[in-house]
């Protein structure tokens, strides 16, 4: 008798201390359908195809140059003068494209050269140094357009930028700080500093470099630059490419290992005609004589 209460006293002290053992537990499926039935209540919904945000690009878009139609030098010539026919040869000239594997935000590829034939310009200069010195005296001789301090100060603040090429003395360097020029040429791309070359103590050399010189700046991708006129040779614009282009390979060898740009593709075209691209060769087997060429215009 005594065992039998001490049963049922343990097993009521059991049930009070889990009130809830005998309480029916939610069954595996109805948890199951609650959790699925929550999960399409707040799913969230799919954007069509057409309206979800894509993953912008890091790099420009070169095509495959298998697909694409490639000319030699003497034959994209040709053609271009056919578009350029009644101008005059010097009026018209020939521009070279090179489309590069590039990253959209890294550094560009920016220079200034002087090809074997020279493309002629009407390049206005502009130098910022003393008027009443030897300096100003050699610019002027040199071929530069605007030469003095105060008066291009003022011309520029008021709105009249009538050069295409900005140098600077190095003795004029703190008057043309001071007159805040960076605020106007700054944007323009015209104001001097020693990192582009523009801040110079021999202004008559820099001015003489500039006028056979030729410069170049990548954008968006592409790399364009006159490289000759219409009446030139095949053998005076190929020079001129090849000298274009390994200069611009060695500024892309010489920027950082982390950098890398390559030319996919060089285009040319000329002021009224296509894009066409070439293909490296000189001549192809069915182009004409180089000397019919030379001879055409």
């Amino acid at each position: 008798m005594a065992s039998t209460r001490t049963c049922l006293s343990q097993l009521t002290r059991t049930t009070l201390s889990r009130p809830n053992l005998y309480v029916p537990s939610i069954s595996i499926q109805q948890r199951g359908a609650a959790q699925s039935a929550n999960a399409q209540k707040y799913k969230r919904k799919e954007l069509p195809t057409s309206q979800r945000k894509k993953k912008s690009r890091t790099t420009f878009i070169n095509h495959d140059l298998k697909d694409a139609i490639q000319f030699p030098l003497v034959d994209a010539m040709r053609y271009l003068r056919a578009t350029e026919v009644g101008r005059v040869p010097t009026s018209s000239k020939y521009e070279l494209h090179l489309r590069l594997k590039s990253l959209k935000n890294g550094p560009v590829v920016r220079n200034r050269i002087r090809l074997p034939h020279p493309v002629k310009t009407d390049l206005r200069i502009a130098v910022i140094c003393d008027p009443n010195s030897a300096a100003a005296t050699a610019a002027k001789k040199a071929g530069a357009t605007l030469v003095g301090e105060e008066a291009i100060f003022d011309a520029v603040k008021e709105g009249r930028i009538e050069f295409d090429r900005c140098l600077c003395h190095q003795d004029s360097l703190a008057k043309m700080n001071k007159a805040a020029m960076g605020r106007i040429l700054g944007p323009k791309g015209l104001m001097p500093s020693a990192k582009t070359g523009t801040v110079v103590k021999d202004v008559a050399a820099s001015v003489q470099d500039m006028v056979g010189a030729s410069e170049y700046r990548e954008r968006l991708g592409v790399i364009r630059m006159a490289i000759g006129q219409l009446g030139m040779t095949p053998e005076e614009l190929s020079r001129n490419i090849r000298s274009f282009i390994e200069n611009v390979k060695k500024d892309m060898a010489g920027m950082s290992d982390r950098i890398s740009k390559d030319i996919h593709e060089v285009v040319i075209s000329s002021t009224n005609g296509p894009g066409l691209s070439l293909n490296g060769d000189l001549r192809g087997p069915d182009s004409i004589s180089t000397k019919d060429l030379s001879t055409a215009m």
